[in-house]
């Protein structure tokens, strides 16, 4: 009998003791929660600032790159006296792989959006090249094969090389 009152006397304290620590921790816990952010967000900013220069310097690359492959500055770069029609084929295809090859490590720090752009240019540049060297016969010159890449390109409504660039930017804009 006399143990039963001790028992009960335990059973309060803990649970008052229980109640107190409860409505302390939901007291404190907006405090703590509030810390929590405010460490978040230093973290964020630190990454931020330290991830920004690398994100620009992998745009810049990536306008570098449409740049390169644009057929007008691409022919200009790789066209040299007698070259047959197929050996500038391959010659283009080569460069423009080589470019994507070299930048690709650049999607890490661009935008899902941007590197679609990047791999669209790359594929369409290389479909034009391909759908140009099929239109040429055999023994066409590496002449013929820039003059119908470019009447292609000058035939289009829209440069899609200024397009590209220009959702680029858009997507550096979003940055600021």
């Amino acid at each position: 009998m006399i143990l039963y009152p001790f028992l009960l006397d335990i059973l309060k304290y803990t649970v008052s003791g229980l109640g107190v620590v409860w409505i302390a921790f939901y007291l404190l816990k907006p405090y703590l929660d509030r810390s929590e952010n405010i460490q978040l967000v230093e973290l964020k900013k630190t990454i931020s600032h330290q991830t920004l220069p690398l994100r620009l310097q992998a745009y810049e690359r990536v306008v570098l790159f449409i740049e390169r492959v644009n057929p007008a500055n691409l022919l200009v770069r790789l066209n040299g006296p007698g070259y047959s029609a197929a050996e500038l084929y391959s010659l283009i295809v080569a460069e423009i792989r080589n470019e994507y090859q070299h930048n690709v490590s650049q999607q890490i720090y661009v935008s899902a959006r941007a590197w679609a752009v990047v791999k669209r240019v790359k594929d369409d540049t290389i479909n034009v090249a391909t759908n140009a060297v099929k239109a040429l016969p055999e023994n066409a010159t590496g002449l013929e094969l820039s003059k119908i890449i470019l009447a292609h390109l000058s035939n289009l409504e829209d440069n899609p090389y200024e397009i590209s660039t220009n959702l680029v930017r858009k997507d550096i804009e979003e940055l600021f």
